[in-house]
């Protein structure tokens, strides 16, 4: 299979649109506030950006609800915006990706109320419904009492999203499963062209590839794994054929499944990859206040109670797999978690974001991450958001009661504006040269400067212990090699290892107080409380 010639200097920028910036004063972001911050996010050295859902929907769940796949919502613009957007972004020499809703349409979108009819209707068999009431239904998950069909219908995530029908590999053969059609069916078979259709409008139109929401969810039955695996596998080789820079990045968390099921990027997060729960966001709830209760046990916490190794195997294990085939990627955050930045300093936040960025891999930035925003707790409900909306809240650009958002009034936002009064800005930021800002542009320039820390630089656990801080890794690729350590820990800690040419390492940029010490045989690192280093060895 084909391979993006720039992936392997990307860097991702991830941005929730609605929250973004808006330029038509609604309080709701939009495609001309992407456009009108392009160089911003250009100056922080990513190469790409992935976009979240931003086609016409009843936003019931935040767009991931579609009811038109060749359509921009109208609050976020038009496609001629897009057009413009990704046109603007290639100027710059960078990529823009769509999220793509493969698995399932909204409730208001034109096929499902065609197959809400019942049999016989043009798209009657585009989404799964069983064959009448009292019908059998398996291990999954429908709705009943929803329009005049007599069925019940499939479901994919909320009520208001219909799975889509890709179809069951080894549908059940027994008696009241005849709605289980196989993958070889041919309305099966126009859904999975209908998707591709889609791919293809907005490729033409501009984009550089999509990240595929929930793309382990299409095909179903006994061997769905198998089915899964086929599609895009399908998918892929029709990509490298006819689009062979475009990229496809599965939320799948699972990267031993979806590089060789085809994709070139799927990230290790929450709901897949326990190891990386455990680096940033092991605890029920973190708090605000320095507080350190027994139940804390993220390894980037300061309370030292942490555990790195079980992120190390799932790395290394996931590196091994993928090795020519495609990355991993181990973002700062999403939409779809809390923030990084609870419960820490943005002193501790230097140390986790010199760590993530300079993996192996590549890495996806989540909006505002870059400057330390905060989660901002108890908003409730917004679009399906439910206690998603603390990570959702409008990008601070700015000090002020608008934060450089929005021209609205903020009782007008799409969700309010961190209340803190501490809260965290670009402005500010980009004019102090000891920021979180400045730091991330220089983590994310180091990354680009060197082969070793880009993403298919060769990747080597050098410490790590059960319970006890620091970790060290070193990054390397013809010839250079790189150490990188850091200790979240609030006290400070050392660690002995073996280090090859010890002596001709010298700091790249290391925490005040930082030692490293060249023994007989080994060398002992010692790191602050909350520090890092990064070392470079001399040619």
């Amino acid at each position: 299979m084909g391979f993006p010639s720039w992936l392997g200097d990307a860097v991702f920028y991830e941005i929730y649109p609605q929250s973004f910036y808006d330029t038509n004063g609604d309080g709701i972001g939009d495609l001309p506030g992407v456009l009108a911050k392009l160089d911003y996010i250009q100056s922080l050295g990513a190469t790409a950006i992935w976009l979240n859902p931003c086609f016409e929907s009843p936003f019931q769940d935040a767009g991931y609800d579609i009811s038109d796949f060749y359509k921009i919502a109208p609050r976020y613009g038009t496609n001629d915006d897009m057009k413009t957007l990704c046109r603007e972004v290639h100027a710059r020499g960078m990529k823009i990706v769509l999220d793509l809703v493969a698995g399932h349409t909204s409730i208001e979108h034109p096929w499902f109320k065609d197959a809400c009819k019942g049999p016989g209707t043009k798209y009657s068999n585009y989404y799964i419904w069983t064959n009448g009431w009292g019908s059998p239904q398996g291990d999954y998950r429908f709705i009943s009492g929803y329009g005049p069909r007599d069925g019940y219908y499939m479901i994919n995530f909320f009520y208001c999203q219909p799975a889509l029908n890709y179809g069951f590999l080894d549908p059940d053969p027994r008696p009241g499963f005849e709605w289980q059609l196989p993958v070889d069916h041919p309305d099966v078979q126009r859904v999975r062209e209908e998707l591709k259709n889609i791919m293809k409008f907005w490729l033409d139109l501009g984009c550089d590839g999509f990240r595929v929401d929930m793309a382990s969810s299409l095909v179903r039955g006994n061997r769905a794994a198998e089915g899964i695996r086929d599609l895009w596998q399908y998918y892929r080789h029709w990509l490298d054929a006819e689009y062979p820079e475009a990229v496809l990045i599965s939320e799948w968390s699972q990267p031993t499944q979806a590089v060789p099921a085809g994709f070139h990027i799927d990230f290790m997060v929450h709901f897949g990859q326990a190891g990386y729960n455990g680096l940033f966001r092991a605890e029920p709830e973190r708090l605000g206040n320095g507080a350190c209760p027994d139940f804390k046990r993220s390894f980037f916490d300061r309370c030292g109670l942490g555990d790195a190794s079980e992120f190390f195997r799932n790395l290394t294990g996931n590196l091994k797999v993928t090795d020519g085939l495609g990355y991993v990627a181990v973002p700062t955050g999403n939409h779809d978690m809390g923030r990084i930045r609870a419960g820490r300093t943005l002193e501790e936040l230097r140390a986790a974001y010199a760590f993530i960025l300079l993996l192996p891999g590549v890495p996806f930035i989540y909006y505002g991450d870059e400057i330390g925003m905060n989660n901002v707790y108890g908003l409730g409900n917004k679009e399906g958001s439910y206690n998603r909306s603390a990570a959702r809240t409008p990008m601070q650009w700015a000090p002020g009661a608008q934060g450089g958002f929005s021209s609205a009034s903020p009782e007008q936002f799409y969700l309010p504006l961190d209340p803190a009064i501490d809260r965290p800005d670009v402005e500010t930021q980009e004019k102090d040269p000891g920021s979180l800002l400045h730091f991330t542009r220089r983590m994310i320039a180091l990354r680009h400067a060197h082969a070793a820390l880009r993403s298919d630089g060769g990747f080597r656990e050098v410490f790590c212990e059960i319970g006890r801080s620091p970790v060290v890794y070193e990054r390397f690729c013809d010839g250079e090699s790189f150490i990188v350590a850091v200790n979240p820990a609030g006290k400070s800690s050392s660690a002995q290892f073996a280090l090859p040419n010890a002596d001709r390492y010298r700091p790249v940029e290391v925490s005040q107080g930082t030692e490293l010490k060249v023994l007989p045989g080994v060398v002992e690192l010692t790191l602050p409380a909350c520090g890092f280093a990064i070392y470079q060895r001399e040619a």
